[in-house]
């Protein structure tokens, strides 16, 4: 991933990690996995795990420690009716932002 687009992901990463949680309940590793699977190569685990548990601590995720086969207990994310809302408005302004790029790009011309 270039420059411009690592810049462009740190806007959004916390509304794709929001999305992913609303889909349903996840782990760190996971959440890193699942973006790797889908193009976002270059995205650290520690970048993961630092949003984590800033949305945590804004109240957005409800947060259970369930017991793993390997190691200590995982921290499993869900996503809470706070961040359900916050979720919504992401996607409102996702929808306008998209909306106005376009119109830039050509079609509003």
């Amino acid at each position: 991933m270039g420059k411009q687009a690592t810049e462009m992901l740190k806007g959004v990463l916390e509304g794709i990690v929001l999305a992913i949680l609303a889909r349903r309940p996840a782990y760190g590793y996971e959440i890193t996995a699942w973006l790797r699977e889908r193009g976002f190569a270059d995205i650290a685990e520690g970048t993961v795990y630092a949003l984590l548990v800033r949305v945590e601590q804004r109240g957005l995720v409800d947060v259970e420690k369930v017991p793993s086969e390997k190691g200590p207990p995982r921290k499993v994310y869900t996503l809470n009716a706070q961040g359900r809302d916050y979720l919504d408005e992401f996607w409102r302004t996702w929808s306008f932002l998209a909306d106005r790029l376009e119109e830039l790009h050509g079609k509003g011309e």
